[in-house]
């Protein structure tokens, strides 16, 4: 009988990832790798797995994972292969309008895989944002309710996108953009820019998905927005999924 999977999961691999400003960084990826196997084939995939990790660790983007996925499918004489990379992403962003400098966390995600079908990749990005309430302001004498909320985007791609591109274009689509550290004029400023910019889930993901649908190198995408709602027990959640590649 034929294995439809044999693999790791979850196991946690130090890393380097390819910077847009040059050089890499360093950073801790949680990574579940799996093939199928033939019958014939009864041999422990484990060390083969860890061997072709160790190799390519010093230098990860989405651009080496099909050559990493083809080298284990190789290996191990797989019918296909898969591989999902989640790691914390930083970038150092600047308060609006003190500038004081913080490191910003983004979850960062790369998929692939590769089989009789051709290679397969998505790039996906988490990205906090804020949100303020519609409704609320429209009713309320004194404000209106905001809120952090998460945008998720996965996107397949013609050419070489950049992590930091798709999060500056997602955190454009929110109420206001999250900082990881602001001082009193700074908190002003998201304070009242939010205000002006208030947004239901709904109005931020079809804002994604426009920006999405609009960039010329994305094929695919699928795009989610959570809202952690502040006067609610619950969260709010809207998502848009492209319909076709292009």
């Amino acid at each position: 009988m034929n294995l439809t999977a044999v693999g790791i999961k979850n196991i946690r691999f130090p890393v380097k990832i390819r910077e847009m400003a040059g050089g890499h960084q360093a950073t801790v990826a949680s990574i579940t790798l799996q093939v199928n196997l033939p019958r014939r084939f009864r041999q422990n995939c484990v060390p083969t797995f860890l061997s072709v990790l160790k190799k390519f660790q010093n230098d990860i983007s989405v651009e080496i994972f099909p050559e990493l996925l083809r080298e284990v499918k190789e290996e191990l004489q797989a019918e296909s292969a898969q591989l999902e990379m989640t790691f914390p992403y930083f970038i150092e962003k600047y308060a609006p309008i003190t500038k004081t400098p913080g490191l910003m966390e983004y979850t960062c995600r790369f998929t692939g895989s590769t089989g009789h079908d051709g290679d397969d990749l998505i790039m996906s990005i988490w990205v906090p944002s804020t949100t303020l309430c519609p409704c609320s302001k429209e009713i309320s004498d004194y404000g209106a309710h905001n809120q952090r909320a998460e945008i998720n985007l996965n996107v397949k791609f013609r050419n070489f996108i950049w992590m930091e591109d798709l999060i500056t274009m997602v955190e454009k689509s929110a109420s206001c953009e999250v900082y990881s550290l602001l001082k009193r004029p700074d908190e002003k400023y998201v304070t009242e820019k939010a205000y002006e910019n208030p947004m239901f889930v709904e109005d931020a993901v079809r804002k994604v998905a426009e920006a999405a649908d609009n960039h010329p190198d994305i094929l695919w995408f699928s795009a989610g927005v959570e809202s952690f709602e502040s006067i609610h027990k619950h969260s709010a959640y809207a998502e848009v999924l492209s319909d076709t590649m292009r």
